[in-house]
This record gives structure tokens, C-alpha cells and sequence, in this order.
């Protein structure tokens, strides 16, 4: 719901539970006033009659208060929007008007640069059934002056109120350690994350939160803020000499440039989202987890099968016979889509050749891809491959053909990593070669599923010829999306999952178009709880892939552990199976086929109900809840037990008190308010246990 006040330069955005508001002063200065707790038109109109706050030498009053700092005129903050044309640096605005019907839940502010022939246009919708602010900001060249470049665009600027003292959290890591949790005071001046790397990154995902109150896992204030972009990225944090807190972020790390932009050209940022809760970070999260499920992700109201993937079984050694022998023990353990990942392509029988040659490989599939395909849709199985379609072996006919298509500076070394380059999507012409490649591709073949790849950063990006090349960070990612945009139209009943060597590539922008996440090539069941759990605090499990795969860890730490314990885990997301079945025993496999018929069992609450953390891994006991309508279902691992002490018992969440709930593995009856308070005893013991508990209300 928008409302409009005071003049019509009043404006209040409200949903469920939180609003959000901001006021035009008589200077077409455009103020934050609100964001937290639901307030009406009334209270939004005292707030932007308030005085403002008293000079202070050597500071801005605008500072900290400004709804989008820009560079120019009295301001000392790092701003979300800097333009540069001939000698004219920065911009100055006028307020040109309001739109609040253009789109459903969406208010549009306009504002014009006289000198540049600029239009700013910035974005905010708050749909009534969530708490999600959604803002992003639209610059058009309008005037008939010379080209501008855009230095930087961010997406919007985040205004928190006045607290004594705020604590950040923030998710960091690297390869086979993504996503792993930290809480830290802030300080005054400014905390800087993101990514100068051409994707997302595994060493920080595009998310912070801020709590003031000391905020529980279930109680207190907590903001959050998520941007929706696959390239490089910055989301700055900045406590200002006042205390006053604001978040910037948008695409780009630095401020080198963005785009130029000509006359009648226009550049559109990606989305910035925000949340308020009062529930703590698992409210937060909820809240975050609703919105992707009902507004960002594809279809997410679908559950997504139990898949299994062959890499870990056969690397680069895969042939046909291989691939049905390993299909045959997928399909007889219960699995439902079978995925056929590197080397099936080109001349790949490493990772120093063949990618950009997207046809199967005529020594090891003779007939191409579809009589395996057929195979695995006759045992009951969907199909899927993997592909890595932004990168190119030097080793390739694509590269033979066409050297100048990939990213290079003229007269320096093209650096490889993973033997690979990468290719510039900027280009038209390599764009129209990989529709075409993939477009045929997946018409060749029964293709149900595709695992989309990308093995290295961005380290040589440059366009020779081209009059402004530091386009290319942009337009890549633009045109990535494009390209996925169109695959799935051309072939709606294939599902793709976002890779990057693990969890390089996950944000909102990607999740958008694709149906799930390869959260970490780290699958050793112990690490995955770490990551999964920072995982957790921002995306859903309906998009968290996670496998079980070999004991000892074949590719980190030769790690033991049970098949419980490696199925436990893998299932508080979307499960699947990445050992070499070749070498499970009978035993294993029939262990194996009871964890999924188990996990089908509990699917739909784990891919689709709310998620309590109940205990975090932190070296003894920890657990997750998921509860759906009248279904709960407990995930509880223990790391190891001390002096023979039974661990802790779990107190539930999101269950009635005054209801009876009864245990669908062992049939005893508990009463909520036990639960609760209370709480429900595992029976784990040892190193490395693990167990699941169905409860259904009585």
C-alpha cells in the first residue's frame, strides 16, 4: 500500500508488519523519515514536519538523512550516484514528479540535471503480503549534450534509525567455505564487502543485517539488506560522526565506471532489497525466505526431485555404458533426476581441453546424448547435464575459430585459471553463438535439467576495439541473464541451477532465473552444517542443494563419517546423491534407499515450510526446524558427545502450545507446551550422530 500526504511530498509504503516513508522538502530534497514498525499517513506527516537536526561545523545536515546521496553540492558521504561528462563532475536535481499507479506497489520519484540533460528516476515497492522493500533507481541521458559516464549507480541507500550502538553481520568465506557467519560491532567510518571479481563471489555473499538491541535468533529489531546482482558488487556500510548509519550497494566494486551513457540511452540498476523484523534473525530470515518462495525464485511452489550427479564417481573418464551402469543404482535407489556433469562434451577428457565445443563427444556417446537420455527417462529418472557456457579451453575449436572472442588486453599474457578463459558475452556475436550452441542442445536431447558452471574470476577483462571496454563487467552480466531468460523461454520444461565452483554465484539477481544453488563444492557433512546454517540466514532450502557423497571426503578432508550422518545433513535442502554408487555395498545402497524414501516423506516441509535455527553448529548439538500446516520436522546433528553427558534437550518453535504433537517415527505423544518450553530429547550420542524426528499435530 503507497499513501500520499502533506502536499503529495509525503510518501508512506507499508506491508504486513513494517512501513517505510520518506518526504520532499521545499529544496527537492528528498529525506528518509521511517523504516520499522507499521505507522499511518498521519504519523508520516509529523515526522516530516520535525525540525531538522542543528549545524554542526564541518558536516552536512544532509548527511546520514538524504533518501539518495548523490556526488555534488554539501555533502561528505560516499555517494550512491557519481557522473562525469567533459568537465562537469556530479549532478544537481530538481524534482520533476510522482508516479504511484505505473506499476502494481511500486512509487516512482523523478528528478532532473539541467546541465546534463539527466533523469533520475528512483524505484520502491512494498507489496501489502510482505515486508520486503524493493528499490533499485533508473538514469536516462535525456538531453542532446555530449556522452555521460556513469562512475558509479547504485541501486539505493539504506537510512537506519538513531541507536547507541549497532552490530553487523555479514557472510564471508572462500572456496569449499562459503557463506560462514560473523557478528561484529561497527565502528565508526565504513565497512566495505563485495566483489571485484566478475561474479558474485565466494568470499562474501551481497547481504548484511544490523541489530542495535542485541538481537536473539528469535527476538529483537534485525535490518536486513540483499542486492540482485551476478557481477562484481559493493555494498558499503557507513556510521557516520553523528552515529547515524547508512548502507549503499549496487553493482560495480568501485568507482572506474560503469557505462557511458549517449544520448537516449539508459541505465536501470539492479535491485537493492531491505527488511525490517522484530522476530530476530530467524523472523529475518523467515521473512526473507516467504519473499523468495512467492517473488524471486521460479516456480518455487514446484519441489525440486532428489537428484544424483556423477563427477565424483568418474571425473573426466565418463562414457555411455559407465553413465547407464550408474543410472540403473540411482533409479533402484529411489533418485529422480540423474545428471551426466563434465566431459560428456568435445575433446574434454581434462580440464585443459574442450570447453566451448557444446556436442557430445562421438568416442563416448556414438549416438549423442539422447539414447542415455531415454535410458534414464525409461528407469523413472529425469535427465540433466552440466555445462559451462562463459568459458573456453585454449584447447577448443571455439578458440582455434575465434581467439579474439574471449576477454584480453592487447599485447598481455591471456592468464589462465583452470586452463580456461573467459569468454566476452558483452559481444553480440559470441551471444548469438551460445544461443545457438545451447538452443541446439537442448533441442538435440530429452534435456530436463541443466547445472550451469562458472570456474574462475574475471582477471583479464578487456575489449580491444571497443571505445569504452569497462562496459564489459556490466553488459556480461546483463547478458547472461538475457541468455537465460531466453533458454527458459524456448525451453520451459528445463530447470537450471546456478554453479561457480560451489557457491560463487548466488544472489538474488541469478535466483531469479534459475531453480537452485550449488551452495559449496564442500560436501563433507560436518563443514556443510557451518554452511548451510550462514546459507540459511538469507535464501530458503528450497533452492540449497546439498549432497551426500563418499566416506572418507574424497576431495577435502578424508573426513569419516556414517551414511546417517551424510544423509541428515544433506537433507535440510534440496537432497542428492554424489558418491560412486559402483562402490556403495548392497548394504549401503538399501540404507541409501530408505534416507530418500524418508526424505520424500518430509519434502514438502523442508523445501517449502518456515525454517526455525533451533541450536547453531557450534561443536556440540545443533538442529533446524521445519514447520508446514500441522507437519514439523527436527534435524538434529551431534559433532560429539563429552563425559557420556546426554546433549541438550531441542526446544521447538513455531508450534501450539495447547496442541498434542505426536512423534510419526517412534508414535509417542508430546504436548506443545513441552516442546516449547521444555524441550525434546534427540537420544544422539557419540561423534558424528544424527537423526530425524516427524511430528504431526493431534
Amino acid at each position: 500500500m503507497i499513501q500520499s500526504v502533506g502536499n503529495g511530498r509525503t510518501w508512506v509504503l507499508s506491508g504486513s508488519t513494517s512501513s517505510y516513508a520518506l518526504c520532499l522538502t521545499h529544496a527537492d530534497e528528498l529525506l528518509h523519515i521511517h523504516w520499522g514498525p507499521r505507522i499511518s499517513a498521519a504519523d508520516a506527516e509529523a515526522l516530516a514536519a520535525q525540525e531538522p537536526p542543528p549545524y554542526w561545523p564541518f558536516e552536512s545536515p544532509l548527511d546520514g538523512h538524504e533518501e539518495y546521496p548523490v556526488e555534488g553540492g554539501p555533502r561528505f558521504v560516499r555517494p550512491a550516484l557519481s557522473v562525469r561528462a567533459d568537465e562537469v563532475r556530479g549532478t544537481e536535481w530538481t524534482f520533476a514528479g510522482a508516479e504511484t499507479d505505473a506499476a502494481p506497489d511500486e512509487l516512482r520519484l523523478r528528478f532532473a540535471d539541467a546541465v546534463h540533460g539527466l533523469v533520475l528516476t528512483l524505484h520502491w515497492r512494498m507489496r501489502d503480503d510482505a515486508d520486503v522493500v524493493e528499490r533499485w533507481t533508473t538514469v536516462a541521458h535525456e538531453g542532446e549534450g555530449p556522452d555521460l559516464e556513469l562512475l558509479r549507480a547504485d541501486a539505493a541507500a539504506w537510512t537506519l534509525p538513531q541507536r547507541d550502538a549497532w552490530r553487523l553481520s555479514q557472510l564471508h568465506g572462500r572456496w569449499a567455505a562459503e557463506s560462514l557467519l560473523v557478528r561484529s560491532p561497527l565502528t565508526y567510518g565504513e565497512k566495505v564487502i563485495g566483489s571485484r571479481r566478475g561474479h558474485t563471489g565466494h568470499q562474501h555473499l551481497p547481504w548484511v543485517a544490523l541489530d542495535a538491541d542485541g538481537a536473539t535468533e528469535e527476538r529483537g529489531e534485525v535490518y536486513g539488506c540483499a542486492l540482485g546482482w551476478s557481477g562484481s558488487w559493493r555494498i558499503s556500510v557507513q556510521q557516520l560522526p553523528d552515529g547515524l548509519v547508512q548502507i549503499t550497494g549496487g553493482a560495480g566494486y568501485d568507482d572506474s565506471g560503469l557505462l557511458r551513457l549517449a544520448p537516449g540511452q539508459s541505465y536501470t540498476s539492479p535491485v537493492f532489497a531491505g527488511l525490517w523484523s522484530d522476530g530476530g534473525f530467524g523472523g529475518a530470515s523467515r521473512a526473507w525466505h516467504a519473499w523468495q518462495r512467492d517473488r524471486v525464485v521460479p516456480d518455487a511452489h514446484e519441489s525440486r526431485p532428489v537428484l544424483y550427479n556423477s563427477w565424483e564417481a568418474t571425473g573426466f573418464d565418463v562414457c555411455e555404458e559407465q553413465q547407464r551402469a550408474l543410472a540403473q543404482r540411482a533409479a533402484a535407489m529411489g533418485v529422480e533426476l540423474f545428471v551426466v556433469d563434465d566431459a560428456w562434451f568435445g575433446r574434454r577428457t581434462s580440464d585443459r581441453a574442450g570447453l566451448g565445443d557444446w556436442t557430445p563427444n562421438p568416442d563416448r556417446f556414438p549416438g549423442g546424448l539422447k539414447p542415455l537420455a531415454d535410458e534414464v527417462h525409461a528407469l523413472g529418472m529425469q535427465f540433466g547435464i552440466w555445462v559451462e557456457p562463459e568459458m573456453v579451453n585454449a584447447d577448443s575449436d571455439l578458440y582455434r575459430a575465434h581467439p579474439e572472442w574471449v576477454q584480453h588486453h592487447r599485447g598481455r599474457t591471456r592468464t589462465e585459471f583452470r586452463n580456461q578463459l573467459v569468454l566476452n558475452l558483452a559481444r553480440e556475436d559470441v551471444r548469438n553463438h551460445l544461443w545457438e550452441q545451447l538452443d541446439a542442445l537442448l533441442s538435440s536431447a530429452p534435456v530436463d535439467y541443466v547445472k550451469w558452471d562458472f570456474n574462475r574470476c574475471f582477471t583479464d577483462a578487456g575489449w580491444p576495439g571497443e571505445p569504452y571496454p569497462q562496459k564489459l563487467w556490466v553488459e556480461h552480466v546483463h547478458a547472461l541473464y538475457a541468455l537465460l531468460d531466453r533458454l527458459r523461454a524456448a525451453h520451459p520444461g528445463v530447470a537450471f541451477e546456478s554453479c561457480s565452483g560451489g557457491g560463487g554465484r548466488i544472489d538474488l539477481g541469478i535466483l531469479s532465473r534459475t531453480d537452485q544453488v550449488w551452495t559449496s563444492d564442500n560436501t563433507d557433512p560436518l563443514d556443510r552444517l557451518a554452511i548451510q546454517h550462514g546459507f540459511s540466514q538469507l535464501h530458503p532450502a528450497r533452492v540449497m542443494a546439498a549432497w551426500v557423497t563418499d566416506s572418507p571426503n574424497v576431495q577435502l578432508n578424508g573426513r569419516v563419517s556414517t551414511l546417517r550422518h551424510r544423509f541428515v545433513s544433506a537433507m535440510a535442502g534440496v537432497l542428492g546423491v554424489g558418491g560412486d554408487l559402483a562402490r556403495w555395498s548392497e548394504d549401503e545402497l538399501e540404507e541409501a534407499r530408505g534416507w530418500v524414501e524418508l526424505y520424500k516423506t518430509i519434502r514438502p516441509v523442508v523445501q517449502h515450510g518456515e525454517l526455525y535455527r533451533l541450536r547453531a553448529p557450534e561443536g556440540g548439538l545443533s538442529a533446524v526446524q521445519y514447520v508446514r500446516g500441522d507437519e514439523s520436522v527436527v534435524l538434529a546433528w551431534l559433532q560429539s558427545q563429552h563425559y557420556g553427558e546426554r546433549p541438550p534437550a531441542l526446544r521447538l518453535r513455531g508450534i501450539e502450545a495447547g496442541a498434542a504433537y505426536q512423534c510419526l517415527d517412534t508414535g509417542a505423544v508430546h504436548r506443545g507446551s513441552v516442546l516449547l518450553h521444555q524441550g525434546l530429547h534427540t537420544g544422539l550420542k557419540g561423534d558424528l550422530d544424527a537423526a530425524v524426528f516427524r511430528l504431526r499435530r493431534v
